[in-house]
Formats: C-alpha cells, structure tokens, sequence
C-alpha cells in the first residue's frame, strides 16, 4: 500500500484564492515539447452534462413506445446504427466501442456525477478521486509546464481529487480556445522581477522561521511552478490563433467544439487528461428538440475530433470517451420530456487500444415498471475505468492509504478484456 503525501487540502484551500490553485506537481522547468514518439497515453472526456439521452443518440429504437421521434441510421460499424440526430458520428463509429449497458444506481445529478466520474459510488465521509485525477497523479509528464488535467468549459459540479488533495483537481478554462486568463503579468518584465525578487526575500525569511509551515504549504515551490507556468510556451496549446479556419469550422464555433479542438492540442503537448463538458442535457422537458440542438454541437465536435486524432497517429495513444451521468427514461413524460434513468444508458470508448465498430449491450424495446430489470449483457462503469487505467499503464489494483488510515484501490474491479482488441 502506498501512502499519501501529507494533507493539503487546506493550505490549497488558502492558496486558492491567490490564483495558485491550478499548480499540480509534475510540472518541469524544462523547454516546452509536444508529444514525441514515445507516444505518452492520455484521456480525452467528453461530459455530456445532465444526463444525455441514449434514446436519441446512441441506443435508437425507433417506432417502439419509447422510442419518441427519432430514427435510426446506418454506421461506418457493420450492423451499428445509431440516431441520424448524429450523422458525422455515423461515418466515425468504425473508430468507436459503443456500450449500451452501463446502469447506475445514482439518479441525482450530483451523486450520478460522483458515480460516473469515479467509478464508486459517492459517500458522506469519503470523497473519491474522479478517475482523470488517478491518472494525472500517476502518469508525471516530466515535461510538462502546464497542468497535467484539464477541465474546459466547466459547469458544477466540477471533478475534484478527493481524497488525494485538492492539487490534483481539474484545472478549469472558462473560454477555450481563447488566452488563459491570469497568466499574463500587469506589469513589464523587469517590474515582475522585481516583485519575485521580493517576494523570495519574503518566502526565504517564511522558511527560516517557520520550517514546518513552509513544508506544509509549498510556497516557494507553488510561486515557482506559477512563475513556470505564466512563461511557459506551453501556453499557445490553448489557443487556436494557428488553426486553419476550415478545422475550427469543422469543429464548430462554440465552446464545446472549441473545447475539442483545443484538447486534441493539449494531449499533443503531453496533458494527461482533458474533459470538455457540454451541458444541456437535462431534458424534462422538450427532450426532442433539446436533443437536436445538443447533438448539431456535438456532432461535428465529437467527429472531427477522431478524425484529427487519427489523422495525426494519436488515436492508438488517445482514449477518447463520451459518457453522462446517466439517461433518461424510456417513458415520454406529458411536457414531451424525458426524467432521469440511471438503471441503462450509454458510452462511447474510441482510440487506446478499445474495440472498434463493436456494440456490446442491448437494452428493451419497451416501458419497464417500477423495478426495471438490468440491460443485456451489463457493463458497469467501474469494469470501463479499470480498463482505460489499465491501457494508461496504471494498476488499478494499487491501494493508497487515505488521509483518515484507509486502503482504497484506485479501480473497484479488474479490467474487462471483453472492451479490448482482440489479437
């Protein structure tokens, strides 16, 4: 079992409000490099915030009681078809594992999340890590100036380290695509160091007076990292100034499809993790028309976004998984919507070393009652998380001792070879 460093959950807590928050260990001082041709692993998320429904996009059953007003179109996969509100999609599901069978217990939005994200399910006296915070702390990019998991576009709730510490939250970008904000210093360069001159005068005196204090809050170390971070030519990833318009038109101009396009130039870069959230998705009501409108973003985001990572010799390197918190219901309710259904619902795993052009799950064509029964052929979310930390090249099996004295193994289960390549 391996232990934690020391809780600083407060003093990143403090740290926050003067911006420092965002300083993740495994940032080098080295000279910024993109992605070389040892080909380090990453995870692109693509959060369809609310609880997307598979009955619109990826698990059509059109002409059935449940099925609404979608139809079903024909895929790139043989014998795959999925909802033609998602036709770009429908030319890339030869890249994808579509998974029709997740369940869940967790139909509250917050607890789903927890679920989702971490593959435990949440509980009042422990808050688990989300599994990008697993691999981000896990996979040190030595190279890397900027943080090693990033959140672009976010809405609450946000992903959170858990129990290993606030330093290994999300770092969140408001405006992809744009100038991170913050990191651009007021003042001229020789001013900046003068100031840093100063304040190291003061971080030297902090540490000589208060040596504990100054091990437990890292401050020289955190300025540093900061300092590093704000000169950094690692920056320009998050811009897209050098993006041929045409990409950024495929893409889409809105923050999700921006979101997109700027995460496939932070896994090049050598970023662990990205996940671009894309709300909308809590469609009580109009869940029809709300599906349109999310699926004309989603569509030419999610799509171009294999297609640039392929082109580019990413994909095999690059896990790329489209998920929700859960789905929703079969039953159409009287404001033409659909309420919350985590007993099945849908993912889409691509790239990694996952199978591809492949359905596993099935669920039925009808309403179930009260207690509905599992999908055929289930896959829970812990059996998806363990798989992708297993292609990372991370044990999921390997406890940490939490801060309270308890082993916890980063994955509930073993991987599911059943998810993988073949041969």
């Amino acid at each position: 079992m391996e232990p934690l460093m020391m809780d600083r959950r407060g003093m990143l807590q403090r740290l926050g409000t003067a911006g420092l928050s965002f300083l993740l260990p495994g940032m080098s001082h080295g000279a910024a490099n993109r992605r070389g041709t040892d080909r380090p692993a990453s995870l692109i998320v693509l959060w369809m915030n609310g609880g997307m429904s598979q009955l619109e996009t990826w698990d059509p059953h059109p002409g059935t009681l449940s099925g609404g007003e979608v139809q079903a179109i024909s895929t790139s996969a043989k014998g795959v078809q999925i909802s033609h509100l998602l036709p770009r999609m429908a030319e890339q599901m030869h890249e994808c594992l579509l998974i029709r069978s997740l369940h869940s217990k967790e139909g509250d939005h917050e607890r789903g999340a927890a679920f989702v994200r971490t593959g435990y399910n949440p509980e009042p006296t422990l808050k688990y890590p989300t599994l990008g915070s697993v691999i981000a702390r896990q996979l040190p990019q030595a190279s890397l100036q900027i943080p090693p998991y990033i959140l672009l576009n976010p809405r609450i709730p946000v992903p959170e380290g858990g129990y290993l510490g606030n330093e290994w939250n999300a770092f969140r970008v408001f405006r992809p695509g744009e100038k991170v904000a913050n990191l651009s210093s007021p003042v001229p360069d020789q001013r900046l160091q003068k100031r840093l001159a100063g304040l190291d005068v003061i971080s030297r005196q902090f540490a000589l007076r208060r040596p504990l204090a100054e091990q437990v809050t890292l401050q020289q170390e955190l300025t540093q990292r900061a300092v590093t971070m704000m000169q950094s030519e690692q920056l320009a990833a998050f811009q897209l100034d050098s993006e041929p318009a045409a990409l950024q038109d495929s893409y889409g101009r809105n923050d999700f499809g921006r979101g997109c396009l700027v995460a496939r130039r932070l896994v090049e870069t050598g970023v662990r993790v990205v996940e671009v959230m894309l709300p909308g998705f809590d469609t009580h009501i109009s869940n029809h028309t709300g599906h349109i409108t999310q699926c004309r973003i989603l569509d030419p985001a999610m799509s171009s976004l294999l297609q640039d990572l392929r082109q580019r010799d990413l994909l095999q390197s690059v896990i790329v998984l489209c998920i929700s918190e859960f789905g929703r219901t079969p039953r159409i309710n009287p404001a033409e919507g659909r309420d919350h259904w985590p007993a099945w619902f849908s993912c889409v795993v691509a790239g990694g070393g996952f199978r591809s052009g492949a359905v596993l799950g099935a669920t039925p064509d009808g309403i179930p009652g009260k207690d509905p029964p599992l999908p055929e052929d289930p896959i829970s979310v812990p059996d998806v998380y363990a798989t992708i930390l297993s292609q990372l090249g991370i044990d999921g099996s390997q406890e940490v001792i939490t801060p309270v004295g308890r082993p916890i193994r980063f994955a509930s289960t073993s991987p599911n070879v059943r998810l993988l390549q073949q041969g």
